[in-house]
């Protein structure tokens, strides 16, 4: 998952694998300022769950402002408002859960 962060928003940007369609994907937006995507392809046995946890500084970003678009191309991103005045927090962690 890639993040590019502008003084407006953060992007979570990640290329799904082929065959994933959007109702395989779960976005949920978590108490203390964290985000769980997850992702399942449900007709695989193998390389067939994606998962990460996003982490925000509590003070940054507008949790009710989350929006993920599933392009045609397979990728996911996922636009998380920062609020004003929040130049300076530390960068979201992004981890993949074991």
């Amino acid at each position: 998952m890639r993040l590019l962060t502008t003084v407006a928003e953060h992007k979570l940007a990640v290329r799904l694998p082929e065959g994933l369609s959007p109702e395989m994907v779960t976005v949920c937006a978590k108490k203390g300022a964290r985000l769980s995507v997850v992702a399942d392809l449900w007709h695989r046995e193998s390389d067939s769950h994606y998962e990460w946890e996003v982490t925000f500084a509590p003070t940054d970003v507008d949790m009710m402002s989350v929006r993920a678009v599933f392009e045609s191309d397979g990728q996911l991103v996922i636009h998380v408002r920062r609020r004003p005045g929040s130049d300076g927090q530390p960068s979201p962690v992004i981890r993949t859960p074991l």
